[in-house]
C-alpha cells in the first residue's frame, strides 16, 4: 500500500520520526532529491540514519570532480533523517545551520560512498548531530554537523 501525500501528512501526526522513516523505508517512498542525485536510504535506527551513493559522470563540477554539493546533500540527508529518527510525536523539525567539511575530492568510478549521521543531542527545542562520509576504501571524503530546531505540529 502506497500513502497518498495527504494521508502521509495526517499520519505524522500520530507516529514517531522513527516510525515515519520505517513507514518510508516499507512503502519504499524515496524523495525526489534521492532520485536526482541517485542515493538511498541505508540504515534506520533511533537516533543513526544513513545513505548510499555512487558518485558518477552525472555529479561532476567543471574541474571533473564530483561536485561538493553532492557530498552535502548526503550528509545533511544523513544529518536531517538522523534527527527525524528520534522526534516524538506531534514534533517536527527544521534545520538551523548546517556545516560542512570537504577533506578529500570524489571521483567517478570509486565505488559506494555512505554518509551516516548520529544524533548529539536532542532537547525539547534544539537537537545537534554529526555525520562522516565514508567510501568503499575506509577513507573519510567529508563530516557535518547541524543544529536543527525541534518544533511542535
Amino acid at each position: 500500500m502506497t500513502l497518498h501525500q495527504t494521508d502521509f501528512k495526517e499520519a505524522l501526526k500520530e507516529m514517531s520520526g522513527l516510525q515515519q522513516l520505517q513507514m518510508m523505508v516499507d512503502n519504499k517512498l524515496t524523495p525526489p532529491i534521492g532520485k536526482t542525485l541517485e542515493f538511498t536510504l541505508g540504515e534506520i535506527a533511533h537516533g543513526r540514519v544513513s545513505f548510499h551513493g555512487v558518485p558518477n559522470e552525472n555529479h561532476l563540477n567543471p574541474l571533473g570532480a564530483v561536485h561538493g554539493g553532492y557530498a552535502a546533500t548526503l550528509l545533511d540527508s544523513a544529518l536531517g533523517c538522523s534527527v527525524h529518527s528520534v522526534i516524538e510525536p506531534g514534533e517536527t523539525y527544521t534545520t538551523v545551520d548546517l556545516n560542512i567539511k570537504y577533506l578529500r575530492a570524489m571521483k567517478p568510478g570509486m565505488g559506494k560512498v555512505t554518509a551516516t549521521g548520529e544524533v548529539v543531542h536532542k532537547g525539547r527545542r534544539i537537537a545537534t548531530a554529526e555525520a562522516k562520509l565514508i567510501g568503499e576504501d575506509g577513507k573519510i571524503y567529508a563530516t557535518g554537523n547541524t543544529t536543527c530546531a525541534v518544533l511542535q505540529l
